[in-house]
Parts: structure tokens; C-alpha cells; sequence
């Protein structure tokens, strides 16, 4: 793995409006390469709505843009522009009425869009089969980088020890892990260093931060760990880009 500097932008966004938070996600993005100039950028899970629809499920699907490729050109264009990678969590219209996967997207400089991964423990109050909304993926795959092979979970998915490994044993040397986490502060920095530390990989874990549409408040702390569990950096509760 080549040396880089990987960057987490810890912002909130305004519930279920997406040209919004792809604008306010473009102007954070601008900022993070003037700061510090990342070689890898990534952003809260479902960071172009919110975790929470606050809505039926027919009525999400419904928001969702037919054509995710009208919410990715946005970031395509930015990653080409700086010549930088990102990681881009969002819900995404699923085959048929009604099915929506919690994903995120990883996007190259010249790659343009690499691939996607779809979150495959989604959270018991999201999963479709226990009344929410999401629709469970099954693939788990590593992408290759300028910089090395980089895998994704999502949030949740940090709890399940072998899902990391997979990626670790596929080669990943980076594991992207875009949250809108809630339950404790304990749980999460666990996790992160933890799988970290099992895999021998650095965990870039981006929380979120403000409310969605069920007026759930996210806490943030977003951070970037070592293969040796080193918190590499720490963000606090509010807006801000974290990076190592």
C-alpha cells in the first residue's frame, strides 16, 4: 500500500432533500482538497437523505432517483477535478417496486465509478423483512486503488467481525466504513479499533452528525484507526473533516 491521506467529512444533512445535501457534500468536498488534500474522501452513510426515510417505504422508493447515476455524476466529476477517490453512501433504487439497498459507492479519478457495495446486516429497525425500508445486499467485494485495495462496510456491519475479515483475507488494506451510528460512543470506538486491530488494516469510520427525518441525532466522532488501534484522528460532535 502506497502512503496516502485519507479524509472523513463529517457533516448532517437536510432530511430527504438530495439536490441539497449533493450541493452542501460538493462544497465540503471543495474544502477537504483545499485543506488537506486527501488522496481518499468518505462521507456519512446515506448521506444524500438521512438514515431514517420517516416515511412507507413505497413513498421512499418513490423519492429515490430512477437513475443513480444522476447522484453520482456530481461526485465523478469532483473526484476527476482534485484527483482524488471517495467513498459515497446512499440509498439506491433496487430491481423491483420497493427494494432499496443501503449502499456506497467507491469512485476513482479515472476510474470514475469502481463498484458498490450493499450493506448486508442492515440495522433490525431498517430491514425491509421487520418493517423498515432496506433490502439486505449479499456481495462482498474488495476494489483496486492507485494506492492498494480498499474494502466497505456499513455501519452495523462494523459489529460482525467476519465480515472485515472477508475483505482483509481478499486483500483490502483500507476499510472504508461510512455509519450514522446511535448507540454508544463505547460500541463504536470498539468496533473500529477492534476490526482494525483483527485485520491488520486502517478503518477510515465516518459517523454523522445532526438529525434525519425521524429526528434521531447522530453524535459523530468520526475516526481514522491504525493496524494497531491507533486512533489516528478523532472528530468531535459537530460538522468538521478529520483526516490522517
Amino acid at each position: 500500500m502506497k502512503k496516502i491521506v485519507a479524509a472523513g467529512i463529517q457533516i448532517s444533512v437536510e432530511p430527504n432533500n438530495i439536490p441539497k445535501n449533493i450541493e452542501k457534500c460538493m462544497e465540503w468536498y471543495n474544502k477537504a482538497v483545499k485543506e488537506v488534500k486527501p488522496d481518499l474522501i468518505v462521507f456519512p452513510e446515506t448521506i444524500t437523505t438521512g438514515f431514517n426515510p420517516g416515511m412507507p417505504v413505497d413513498q421512499f422508493y418513490s423519492l429515490l432517483p430512477k437513475n443513480i447515476n444522476d447522484v453520482l455524476s456530481h461526485f465523478v466529476t469532483m473526484s476527476s477535478k482534485t484527483k482524488s477517490y471517495c467513498v459515497v453512501p446512499t440509498y439506491q433504487r433496487g430491481p423491483k417496486k420497493n427494494i432499496i439497498y443501503n449502499s456506497a459507492f467507491i469512485i476513482g479519478p479515472k476510474e470514475g465509478v469502481i463498484g458498490v457495495y450493499s450493506k448486508t446486516h442492515p440495522f433490525p429497525l431498517e430491514r425491509l423483512s421487520g418493517g423498515g425500508w432496506t433490502t439486505q445486499g449479499y456481495d462482498i467485494p474488495v476494489f483496486d486503488t492507485a494506492f492498494g485495495k480498499i474494502g466497505m462496510i456499513i455501519c452495523y456491519d462494523g459489529d460482525f467481525p467476519e465480515l472485515s475479515r472477508i475483505l482483509a483475507i481478499k486483500g483490502a488494506s483500507v476499510i472504508a466504513r461510512p455509519s450514522a451510528l446511535l448507540r454508544s460512543y463505547e460500541i463504536w470506538e470498539m468496533t473500529n479499533m477492534a476490526r482494525a486491530y483483527d485485520n491488520h488494516v486502517y478503518m477510515v469510520s465516518v459517523n454523522a452528525v445532526g438529525q434525519d427525518a425521524s429526528k434521531c441525532y447522530y453524535f459523530g466522532h468520526s475516526m481514522i484507526v491504525s493496524p494497531i488501534a491507533q486512533k489516528l484522528a478523532l472528530g468531535r460532535g459537530a460538522e468538521e473533516i478529520i483526516f490522517a
